[in-house]
Formats: structure tokens, sequence, C-alpha cells
């Protein structure tokens, strides 16, 4: 009969099989360490753990592809040890921000503001970009900034230190902000160009605002509509502005005169 292995313990399956779960206890917090089919294997994940934990010279450079210990999990002791806060997903806080780790020379930078909406989701990738479930909906974390799906970086927004990685807000500028609406210098001073596309992109005109542009670019989408454009376009939503101001602005806007009198063919 096999020794009991400190740190492991046997379980069964539904269907009647063996397998074994690694787990410890650190400052009163049962953590688990996972489920795994190898006795030894799971023996072994429970030391490097313990071993992690009671070193504190053990750091994240330190892992190894070859460790028994997953580098997700690796990230979340160390923190555990470091800062006194367990989190399950790959955190290690710093005073003013805090790591989110796919990978040893993977991450991101978040504001401490964040900590509590990264720490209860996990960041997926897919096709290059980021998301996180929310309330059931795979979200784009760049949302959060209120950069769109379709934005494209150096027109729409810009890390200002150059780091895509650096993800605090203060690293994070919004050139443009609004659907159909781009930001362009013409002799020394800014404009916001609003393009729409019904067959290829049409200028609707150009802006000395941004909340102008906006409001321009909602007015096409109304007249495209009435002249029979059946395409699923999404209007610029406008904070801080009251209806009656929005009604007026809507009004006095102009729009290039062929949106005016646009028929669908």
């Amino acid at each position: 009969m096999n020794q009991p292995l400190t740190g492991v313990y046997t379980a069964r399956r539904k269907d009647g099989s063996t397998y074994f779960r690694a787990s410890l206890t650190y400052r009163n917090k049962h953590i688990s360490l996972g489920s795994h089919d190898d006795r030894q294997k799971a023996h072994e994940i429970y030391l490097t753990a313990s071993a992690l934990l009671k070193d504190a010279s053990i750091r994240l450079e330190d892992y190894r592809e070859d460790s028994p210990l997953s580098f997700e999990k690796w990230v979340c002791l160390l923190n555990f040890r470091d800062n006194g806060i367990y989190l399950s997903s790959p955190i290690y806080i710093r005073p003013r921000f805090f790591y989110y780790y796919f990978s040893p020379g993977e991450y991101f930078l978040f504001d401490k503001d964040d900590l509590f909406y990264y720490s209860s989701r996990k960041i997926s990738r897919r096709g290059g970009h980021y998301f996180v479930a929310d309330y059931g909906m795979q979200v784009n974390i760049m949302n959060r900034y209120g950069i769109k799906n379709y934005a494209v970086e150096g027109r729409d927004y810009r890390f200002i230190n150059g780091s895509r990685n650096d993800l605090r807000y203060e690293n994070i500028e919004i050139i443009n902000r609004f659907h159909g609406v781009n930001a362009v210098q013409e002799k020394g001073r800014t404009l916001y160009r609003v393009k729409i596309h019904v067959k290829g992109y049409v200028k609707v005109g150009d802006y000395a605002s941004e909340v102008e542009a906006a409001i321009a670019y909602n007015k096409a989408i109304d007249l495209l509509k009435k002249a029979g454009v059946n395409k699923d376009y999404t209007p610029n939503y406008m904070e801080g502005i009251s209806p009656d101001v929005y009604a007026g602005l809507y009004a006095a806007v102009p729009v290039a005169p062929h949106l005016l009198h646009y028929r669908s063919e």
C-alpha cells in the first residue's frame, strides 16, 4: 500500500477511477493546486508550491517551463506570499499598479483601480484582441477606455509611452471617440473630418469641434435611411448634452449636399 504523501488527497470520479488532488494551507487559507492522474506529480506540485511560499528569494523570473506548477498558479502564490492577498487570476500587485500575466514575458499593466474588475475575470485572447466575460458577454477590454472595436491605433488612440502592454489610463490617449470621425491637421489647426460608408466612403464634411462632427455623422445616418439605404449604422451617443442642445446642433450642423439629395438605387 502506498504511503500517504503530504498535500495529496485521493479522490474518485463518478466512473470509479482514481485521481489525486494537490492542495496546501497558507496563512489559514486552503489553496487548491489542481487535480492530477499521477500521484507523484501531485506531490511534486505541492512541494514546489510550498517552497515558493516559504522562500522569499524565489521570484517570478525563476519560473521554468519544466516546473510541475503552472505559471498562472506560480504568479497567484507569489502575490499571496508578497502582498498577503490571494487572487485566482495571475495578478501581481505593485504599490500603484498591477501586472496581469499571460506568460513570464507577456503581461499587461493596469491601474490599481482596476484590480477588483480583473481579479474576478479571466482575460482571453482571440485574433489579437483581448476579452473578458462580463454579464454573459465577451467584452473587448479596450472598450473600458472608450476605444471601439473597429478603432485603429495611431488614428483613433495611441499609447503615450509607446508600450502596448501598459494599459494604465494615463498611458492611453483617445484621439477619435466617435463613429465616422477622424481628427486631421490642416493649415496648423485641427479639423474633425466625417465620412460614412455607403458603397464606398462618402465625405459628410469637416467640422471645428468633435461634437459637431459626431452629430453630423448621426444626421448623415438619418438622411441615408430616409433615402432607403438599408445599412446597420451605429449612431454616436452624446454624453452631457441636453436634448434641446442636441436638437439645436443637429438642425444647424451642415452636411454635404449630395447627402441631402441622396437616392438609393
